[in-house]
């Protein structure tokens, strides 16, 4: 960069949407808690905006989107809200604590969701557009407009629209790839027929918003930053409705690595971003695909023996990027029994955690009694067991023990022990199975009506000692909760799966107002 000027003009700005679109993605709800951390994490690590929910939709999402902003340090706290007045009051009440502040309020403009979501016509949409961003300008200079579904509008009236609501004061202007339909090019056309078209565009700067149905999503969003957007809105991991949104840490290392062609520049520490993949992935119980680009447990591993020749020579032949970089340590420290508290906390800092007091002790001595029952720990058994630890952390329900008894010789049997908020219930169920006599008792012991619809048993590792990882989904009144459990036991970890899912679904309902919880614990003495 050779000035000042040119620093500000090539200046993408990351809106990161993780705890709005991110967690309408199915079964990705997370606790207030868990929000909280996440909004901490990524203010700290340089996101610019931070969409903290949609405060119209409940309480509890009001309630979280009021506590980011009033615990915000330097990033600009957004709430979503609908045209409708009430939703853009609603929203300007739950950002009013944040420093900085921003509505971002959307309407639809394609001819389909025109004829059949809003059911208008296009100059009855016109006026709302002009009616919703005059009211969220009286609330905040901040204010950012999208037209949902714009990839499929038609470009007169996208070109009205933009120019109107620029008029009635917003600031940013989204032009969403809504349903992930459009192609780089096409993307990079629409932004240069608008900014040009528009005639009082260079008083706003305009957004990308990016699904990934056609797997373009960064591309797109890519796309339409070197047609003149400045601002790019994406989530941790690439979470979000149906196949996702654009992934926040592919979008900024692919702008750091291809200066050549992308002679852009973010505000995000990069180092940061292993962590908070691995934290949004524990808090959504979101698994992250082995080989998924930046943050993949494969993306910086090595298995070809030309591979391992080539990097061992240098690690340009086949990394284009460090690990360091993006928060990856490469390692050769071998965990097992001998390993000191020390040694363990280093492990956590490499792998991207970093835990309070408390967990870290619990985490330890699960760690000790996991080393006594296997050879070797991978970094995977770690991992597996830090996550538990943290999923875990505000749990209501927790396991005390249990003893299953399994072979030819039926009926299986279940003997369960829980601790429901602090009391201690037992009970003994059958089953058609170990594992079906467990989640028999788990029903016996906590009521409820959801029901299963996953239950996936993996190894964490090689070996006939090697930890199972088993995934639960529960689904209730339409939502679905998922959640993760590991032991080396697998009737153990289905136990602790099937609960995990279970606190997700209570902690939801306890924070719903006017729902009935009907999960509830049962009067065993």
């Amino acid at each position: 960069m050779t000035s000042k000027t040119q620093s500000d003009k090539d200046r993408v700005v990351i809106f990161d949407t993780t705890l709005r679109d991110g967690e309408q993605c199915p079964g990705a709800t997370m606790t207030h808690e868990e929000k909280l951390e996440v909004a901490e994490l990524l203010d700290t690590m340089g996101v610019d905006i931070i969409e903290a929910g949609f405060p119209i939709a409940s309480e509890g999402d009001f309630a979280a989107v009021h506590e980011i902003a009033k615990r915000s340090k330097n990033a600009v706290i957004c709430g979503l809200s609908r045209a409708a007045f009430k939703d853009i009051d609603r929203c300007a009440e739950a950002i009013k604590p944040a420093k900085r502040k921003r509505i971002h309020t959307f309407l639809s403009t394609s001819p389909v969701h025109m004829k059949y979501k809003l059911q208008k016509e296009p100059h009855e949409v016109y006026e709302m557009v002009i009616g919703q961003v005059t009211r969220a300008r009286g609330h905040t200079d901040d204010v950012e407009w999208s037209a949902e579904d714009g990839t499929r509008t038609e470009h007169d009236f996208l070109c009205r629209c933009v120019e109107a609501a620029i008029n009635a004061g917003a600031t940013t202007i989204n032009i969403p790839d809504t349903v992930g339909y459009t192609v780089p090019e096409e993307y990079f056309a629409l932004f240069e027929m608008v900014r040009n078209r528009v005639p009082n565009s260079d008083r706003a700067r305009f957004s990308t918003h990016c699904h990934n149905d056609l797997g373009m999503a960064v591309a797109n969003s890519l796309a339409g930053v070197k047609a003149g957007a400045r601002q790019i809105e994406c989530t941790i991991n690439g979470i979000g409705e149906r196949a996702g949104n654009a992934a926040l840490e592919e979008i900024v290392m692919a702008i750091r690595t291809r200066g050549d062609v992308l002679p852009f520049h973010t505000g995000i520490d990069a180092s940061m971003l292993m962590r908070a993949s691995k934290l949004v992935a524990a808090a959504t119980s979101f698994p992250v695909q082995y080989n998924k680009a930046i943050v993949g447990r494969n993306a910086f591993a090595h298995e070809s023996g030309i591979h391992q020749d080539g990097m061992l020579k240098n690690a340009q032949t086949y990394e284009i990027m460090t690990p360091e970089s993006v928060g990856v340590k490469q390692t050769s420290l071998v965990m097992g029994k001998h390993s000191g508290r020390h040694a363990f906390v280093h492990k956590l800092d490499e792998l991207g955690y970093q835990l309070a007091a408390n967990q870290l002790e619990d985490a330890f001595v699960r760690f000790k009694a996991l080393a006594d029952k296997k050879k070797q720990i991978y970094d995977e058994d770690i991992e597996a067991l830090v996550d538990e630890e943290i999923a875990t952390a505000y749990d209501r329900i927790k396991i005390i023990s249990l003893t299953v008894i399994a072979g030819t010789m039926g009926p299986q049997s279940a003997t369960l022990s829980l601790d429901i908020e602090g009391k201690h219930v037992t009970t003994q169920s059958t089953g058609n199975g170990p594992v079906d006599a467990i989640f028999n008792a788990i029903h016996a012991l906590v009521p409820h009506e959801a029901k299963l619809e996953l239950y996936q048993v993996h190894a964490v590792t090689e070996g006939t000692d090697a930890q199972a990882e088993v995934s639960v989904r529960l689904s209730e009144d339409g939502r679905a909760y998922t959640a993760k459990g590991a032991d080396p036991d697998t009737l153990v970890a289905s136990a602790k799966a099937y609960l995990a899912a279970l606190n997700k679904l209570t902690s939801k309902r306890n924070r719903t107002p006017g729902v009935e919880n009907r999960i509830h614990s049962t009067d065993v003495g």
